[in-house]
């Protein structure tokens, strides 16, 4: 059955046709998702790998498994400058339905006083969205199905019958180069201790970029071989024309259901263990770290100020501080601060005055992100902001987007960038060990 209705500028725009299908067999239809969305110019898959993470922050009765966004009715791409009232305008215009799309790091120079004039080598805008033709995702033992046009049976077979769009690739895949020595990283942790030393900040994010020039990649297969890797709870798979994100990202930036906000900062990292007993005395070792809950909890309450400018007075706190999580390949440290906005609140407002995230920022965060821009050598662009949706509902979710790898296949460039958060204790030489550590399974899918 088709409903319409008529928008105010005429456009005419058909209520989304609706249908559950039922499926048994869950990693054949979340691969037959991904390779059909990944066929579209526009194009979004987001996989939760089973992890509803963590239990305090999600109502399982909402939570997709995975869900995926194809074909672009409307899209909106915006530098920064005016990039968020662009979304507003183009959010109004959409009359309630769903939004996916990513904001740049670089959005901060629209937020604050700020600038950024380093090397791109992706060339994405740093705010794009698009309304999807169809929507599709997976939630308990069916595939749902939401689409413009054509109708869901039509979409269903196109989904069961996609082919993986194989770009023949030859040799061993890219290897990846980095852009800033190990000394001079070294003695950038220096530079960063003396600026802590003196008071200028309390703790940076300092990331650094490994990259491939002349790279041809298959990126559904790189980003198969990436989630089959981390199994990571906020992974995405994006493709925005010839630039594609392949994200294994265990952080969620900002959730909201209903007047309910929340936001998952990780601050903390260590490598799994090989032994179940040796695993268990790395999480104790992370749980009592001293480092890393100073990290943490610096993070926490950048965070709970970030969200109190939105939020009704007195509702922001900690829901839960210095949670363990394990995932394939790490141990994370996760804070989880949750808030009430009122209800003429603005979701874009929250997000907004919360972005980019702290996590990837520092303390204070206009001070971390003015050395941020003195210290590292490359514009950060997509990596450290964040990949997600607006529902119908007018609920959202995002992802940080760390653990990444970014491409442009038109230039045939890859870019991986990792960091890690420089306090006034920090060994800079296991500050670079961080950083490889979280480039192995990135190194691990190009292979």
């Amino acid at each position: 059955m088709h409903n319409s209705r008529t928008s105010k500028s005429g456009v005419h725009l058909h209520m989304r046709n609706k249908a559950l299908f039922p499926i048994d067999d869950l990693r054949f239809w979340k691969q037959q998702l991904l390779h059909w969305a990944a066929g579209h110019e526009l194009a979004a898959y987001y996989d939760s790998n089973r992890q509803g993470f963590p239990p305090a922050a999600t109502h399982t009765q909402y939570h997709w498994e995975c869900l995926a966004a194809a074909g672009a009715v409307n899209t909106l791409e915006a530098q920064a400058g005016n990039a968020f009232a662009q979304l507003e305008h183009f959010q109004q215009n959409l009359h309630n339905d769903w939004n996916f799309g990513f904001f740049g790091y670089d959005l901060k120079n629209e937020t604050e006083r700020l600038s950024s004039d380093r090397f791109d080598g992706i060339g994405l805008p740093d705010l794009g969205f698009f309304q999807p033709r169809t929507v599709a995702g997976i939630r308990g033992q069916h595939l749902e199905i939401q689409t413009l046009e054509p109708d869901a049976e039509q979409v269903f077979r196109e989904i069961e019958n996609a082919n993986r769009i194989g770009i023949a690739v030859e040799g061993e895949g890219p290897v990846l180069q980095e852009r800033m020595s190990k000394q001079v990283y070294l003695e950038k942790v220096g530079h960063i201790r003396r600026h802590i030393a003196e008071g200028d900040v309390y703790e940076m994010n300092l990331c650094q970029e490994f990259f491939a020039e002349d790279a041809r990649l298959d990126p559904v297969a790189v980003f198969e071989r990436l989630n089959g890797i981390g199994k990571a709870p906020f992974s995405s798979f994006m493709r925005w024309r010839d630039r594609y994100l392949l994200s294994a990202s265990p952080e969620r930036f900002l959730k909201k259901e209903g007047q309910k906000v929340i936001s998952q900062p990780i601050k903390g990292t260590r490598r799994r263990g090989s032994t179940p007993g040796e695993d268990d005395l790395i999480r104790e070792e992370l749980a009592a770290s001293e480092k890393d809950r100073a990290e943490n909890v610096m993070i926490v309450d950048l965070v709970r100020n970030d969200l109190a400018r939105n939020c009704l007075p007195g509702s922001v706190r900690v829901a839960e501080l210095f949670g363990i999580y394990s995932f394939e390949t790490v141990h994370q440290m996760v804070s989880t601060i949750s808030g009430e906005m009122p209800p003429s609140g603005s979701a874009l407002a929250v997000l907004r005055d919360a972005f980019p995230p702290g996590s990837m920022t520092g303390a204070p965060k206009v001070m971390a992100m003015e050395l941020i821009e003195q210290y590292e050598n490359t514009r950060r662009g997509l990596y450290s902001g964040a990949v997600g949706y607006f529902d119908p509902g007018g609920d959202f979710d995002f992802n940080v987007v760390i653990r990444s790898i970014l491409y442009n296949a038109a230039d045939r460039y890859v870019s991986v960038q990792v960091g890690g958060a420089i306090v006034y204790d920090s060994v800079p030489e296991q500050e670079y060990e961080e950083c490889l550590l979280k480039a192995e399974a990135m190194r691990r899918a190009l292979r």
